[in-house]
């Protein structure tokens, strides 16, 4: 197996451009870039510096075949790829390998980030996880996340799974929290940034000190007239009151407190 693979990065999206970065980077073989947007593919290409290839037209011969496209698309450009013996996975936390069928040698390579376009994101600070379906695979994934990450694991799809689903509770549901409650603050004419030093310290603080020390509020405290009072203000907003009552329960439980009586 060589220790330097021709690569050939599938995708046009977030992952893709902070992925193929990262190689680039870490002086990987990266051959070009391939998609099925091509407005997206070209400009992908450029910012690499990589040669652009249709889905439809002859690849090029590489080692590895990386594709960093959304999870529903997965086993569709997988089935549209010419069976060689290149090792060909993906970038999803929450699939397993068997939507690369049916090539022979499949895998994982998934990043612990949310990732986006703008600055790239240095890879070195982002764990890792690979995963392979035999040998071939692994051995390659594992030496090439090693040169991306100063943190890197082995793990299947079953305990990936429950990575993935952590980091939905940690990332997603926040960042769509912090969007709602910026919308709230906009229709009463407030100014939405102020939530924003809020927003950076409290993260700040939950990774240094631990998430249990960080929290704070109403709930953390017990003061179930607060909880009261700003149920009464969500009236108008059904869902958002139901998730701030089920939250509010859940914080109030976990540190002892008596729930507020006539919600």
């Amino acid at each position: 197996m060589t220790s330097n693979p021709r690569i050939l990065l599938v995708g046009t999206g977030r992952m893709a451009y902070q992925l193929g970065h990262s190689l680039l980077q870490q002086k990987a073989d990266l051959v070009g870039v391939a998609g099925r947007n091509l407005k997206a593919l070209n400009e992908l290409a450029l910012f690499l510096d990589r040669r652009a290839y249709g889905l439809h037209e002859p690849l090029p011969k590489v080692d590895l075949i990386l594709l960093a496209v959304s999870d529903d698309a997965i086993a569709e450009v997988a089935a549209a790829l010419p069976a060689t013996d290149a090792v060909v996975a993906h970038t999803a936390g929450a699939k397993d390998m068997d939507v690369l069928a049916p090539h022979a040698h499949r895998g994982v390579l998934w990043p612990i980030q949310s990732l986006s376009h703008g600055a790239p994101v240095d890879m070195r600070e982002v764990p890792l996880v690979v995963d392979g379906n035999e040998d071939k695979a692994l051995a390659m994934l594992d030496e090439l996340a090693r040169r991306l990450s100063d943190s890197v694991l082995q793990l299947p799809h079953a305990r990936r799974q429950h990575i993935h689903l952590a980091a939905v509770l940690a990332s997603n549901f926040p960042v769509f929290l912090l969007g709602e409650a910026r919308r709230l603050l906009r229709a009463q004419q407030l100014p939405p940034d102020l939530l924003m030093p809020l927003w950076r310290m409290t993260a700040s603080k939950a990774a240094a000190i631990g998430p249990a020390e960080a929290l704070t509020g109403p709930a953390r405290r017990g003061d179930t007239e607060t909880i009261r009072k700003h149920l009464d203000l969500l009236t108008p907003e059904p869902e958002l009151r139901r998730a701030y009552e089920l939250l509010s329960e859940m914080i109030l439980h976990a540190h002892g407190h008596r729930e507020p009586s006539g919600q």
